[in-house]
């Protein structure tokens, strides 16, 4: 039997790398595997579904399920996890000295779906009790014009929010005083550029991101793998095979982080730090599969009917079992 041609598009993580050069194969398949960018693979997943087997916005899933016919479905592989502490960027002389201090504040955000926004206010209400609608929010391009457009989406009614002018930036609205601060998804320019006045809401990000860690034993989850619903439909194994491949690829990418032969990272601490986060978090600390993120699942779920991007069949929340492949649960 001929093998099947798929094409998987992800980010170019070192955890996918036995996959994309056929160290482990995916049974059955002749893999193409395409390494773009989160915002490319997300416009060209979201609005085109070019993909068999993608990388996507877990936050932007969760409303692709709630509103749209979505012909794909997601697996328990994480590709993408980062903490939110990091990501909120501000003036440092409008007198934000702690989350509680960002309430009545002008605040840019790409879009209103995006993961690190969705994680970033979940954790600032359940953390600081700093409501989404207590925020002024405003949309657009982080270091340029534009923005995330992919998957559009009216925000709910009480939530002050709106899109800046198409020619402005909010990293020049940020260093021009308009706006108090930003959350993004990386660094915004006007930060690492070093200008006057901008910093983190919380400089020490390593060690609040650990407390909070130790505290709810969440770690966010960005992005999640889909399939399309007819690989899934027509190979009834299909699923459990990309799991496997996309376990095993990680598996071999875990041991060269404690390798001190030759670092795998050029990064001076590699192992040290490897070392610090297995105390912390476990030999697993980037787990895929349900059990071991559900803690996980159930607040990012909660949060983004809590804010209006997604609502499950019931009406309330999604339930866990209603967003992934069933015999991956």
């Amino acid at each position: 039997m001929p093998a099947l041609p798929v094409k998987i598009a992800s980010g170019n993580y070192d955890r996918i790398q036995a996959l994309k050069s056929g160290e482990v194969t995916l049974e059955g398949c002749d893999v193409e595997y395409l390494n773009l960018s989160p915002p490319e693979t997300f416009q060209r997943l979201f609005d085109h579904q070019e993909f068999d087997i993608a990388e996507m916005s877990f936050s932007t899933y969760l409303l692709a399920r709630s509103k749209f016919d979505w012909p794909y479905t997601a697996v328990p592989v994480f590709l993408s996890r980062v903490f939110p502490h990091c990501s909120i960027y501000i003036r440092t002389d409008r007198g934000i000295e702690r989350p509680e201090d960002l309430s009545g504040k002008k605040i840019g955000i790409p879009n209103y779906h995006f993961t690190r926004g969705l994680c970033v206010r979940g954790m600032l209400r359940d953390e600081y009790g700093v409501k989404n609608e207590d925020i002024n929010w405003l949309t657009g391009g982080i270091d340029t014009p534009g923005g995330l457009t992919y998957m559009p989406m009216e925000p709910p009614d009480n939530i002050n929010i709106q899109a800046i002018p198409s020619r402005e930036s909010l990293g020049d609205m940020l260093v021009e005083g308009e706006i108090d601060g930003i959350i993004t998804y990386r660094d915004p320019q006007v930060f690492t550029k070093k200008m006057p006045n901008i910093g983190r809401l919380f400089p020490d990000f390593r060690s609040a991101e650990q407390a909070y860690f130790s505290k709810s034993g969440i770690f966010p989850i960005m992005h999640v793998i889909g399939i399309r619903d007819d690989l899934i439909n027509s190979h009834p194994k299909f699923a459990e095979n990309v799991v496997a491949a996309f376990e095993a690829a990680k598996a071999l990418a875990m041991p060269p982080l404690t390798d001190l032969d030759a670092l795998a990272v050029t990064l001076p601490w590699l192992v040290a730090e490897a070392e610090a986060t297995v105390d912390l978090m476990g030999e697993d600390f980037w787990p895929y599969g349900i059990e071991k993120n559900k803690k996980t699942l159930e607040a990012q779920i909660r949060w983004s009917f809590e804010q209006g991007i997604s609502t499950g069949k019931s009406g309330g929340a999604f339930e866990i079992e209603d967003l992934f492949v069933p015999s991956c649960l």
